[in-house]
């Protein structure tokens, strides 16, 4: 709980795991009895994290190129997976983003953690009328911003699957069959990597800078199907070493097919160096 408290609020595993030390730290501090040990370390992760926001909002003005969150990484048969996916996914790190701290904080202990405004209230110390006006407020932003259809899991990963087999057997045609005309593509290099600096949109645009960056890559590159956050995804390594993540979004085509909408793709190596 205290590790998806952080990574929520901060898009960044370091970060998180660095947020769990000082919590278990204060928390091993803690002499007296505590009535409710989930609610204490819930608002002392919480409150660690907002400070942390800080700096990270100075750091992301720098940024090179577009930002995208560190993605959590499993196996496509993963039981225990990533709980809660949809308050998890790299789409929805995305729309956190552009919420006040303290909405992102208020919606990510209700939506995601299910605690009452009265503890949210507690934890923040605001009032629960307060704390009900912010979770409104950061409800319908995330609403208005996220994703309008979401395809049945199977549906995702058959056309993950299928386009990831289009990619790698270099087949455009194939490519532009999945995608959704207006796609559009988000390559996270920090400036670290080369990726494209601005999104990229447009069908063909895309499904030719995908093939012009396989191409690049050479033959000792590989790709496999994993799950990036609790979604299909695709995990791109050469010569056995992580070159990059990448989720896919849908829209819902013509014919009732998903078409991929969107396409996150993270190459900075500091955000991959989890996955080594």
């Amino acid at each position: 709980m205290v590790f998806g408290i952080a990574y929520r609020m901060l898009g960044s595993v370091a970060d998180a795991e660095d947020l769990v030390q000082d919590t278990w730290l204060r928390w091993s501090q803690v002499t007296g009895p505590v009535a409710s040990p989930g609610g204490y370390l819930a608002r002392t992760v919480t409150n660690l994290s907002l400070n942390r926001l800080d700096s990270a909002v100075v750091r992301r003005e720098s940024y090179v190129g577009p930002w995208l969150p560190e993605p959590l990484v499993t196996e496509p048969d993963a039981t225990d997976g990533v709980e809660r996916a949809e308050t998890v996914s790299l789409a929805l790190l995305v729309v956190l983003e552009s919420l006040s701290p303290l909405e992102r904080a208020v919606f990510v202990l209700k939506e995601a953690f299910g605690f009452s405004y009265l503890e949210i209230a507690e934890a923040l110390d605001r009032t629960e009328a307060a704390c009900r006006q912010v979770g409104s407020r950061a409800r319908a932003h995330v609403r208005a911003r996220r994703p309008r259809y979401d395809a049945p899991p199977e549906l995702r990963r058959r056309a993950t699957d299928e386009f990831l087999a289009a990619c790698v057997g270099g087949d455009l045609n194939r490519m532009l069959e999945l995608l959704a005309p207006d796609v559009t593509s988000w390559n996270d290099g920090g400036g670290v990597i080369t990726a494209a600096l601005r999104p990229i949109t447009g069908a063909e645009k895309v499904a030719r800078f995908i093939l012009g960056v396989l191409h690049k890559l050479g033959e000792d590159a590989g790709a496999r199907p994993v799950l990036v956050n609790g979604e299909p995804g695709v995990l791109i390594t050469v010569n056995g070493a992580v070159d990059s993540v990448s989720v896919l979004d849908f829209t819902e085509g013509p014919d009732g097919e998903p078409l991929i909408s969107a396409i996150r793709a993270v190459r900075n190596p500091e955000k991959l160096a989890h996955l080594a």
